[in-house]
């Protein structure tokens, strides 16, 4: 089982991330070019925290695997965003 702060850790790993990318996202919907390499520096963290959350999930208890699953979903949601950006 994943210990409790381990999983608040990652959780606010998480939450930091989905909050900077958003910001890029939000920052090259303003401008015609944007920043480059912030983006793609936001679309490695999102893929690396993903891959953090799955990690974890091997280790958690129903509970937490249901609330690391509902992470992954959201951090796909804004990556898929971002990478349709970039189209």
């Amino acid at each position: 089982m994943a210990t409790r702060q381990s999983m608040e850790n990652l959780l606010q790993q998480c939450e930091d991330v989905i909050r900077h990318a958003q910001e890029q996202y939000e920052e090259s919907s303003k401008q015609e070019q944007y920043n480059d390499l912030g983006y793609t520096e936001a679309l490695q963290q999102l893929e690396t925290t993903y891959n953090d959350v799955a990690k974890m999930s091997l280790h958690a208890n129903a509970q937490q695997r249901e609330q690391l699953h509902r992470m992954r979903l959201q951090l796909q949601q804004v990556q898929n965003n971002m990478i349709l950006r970039d189209l």
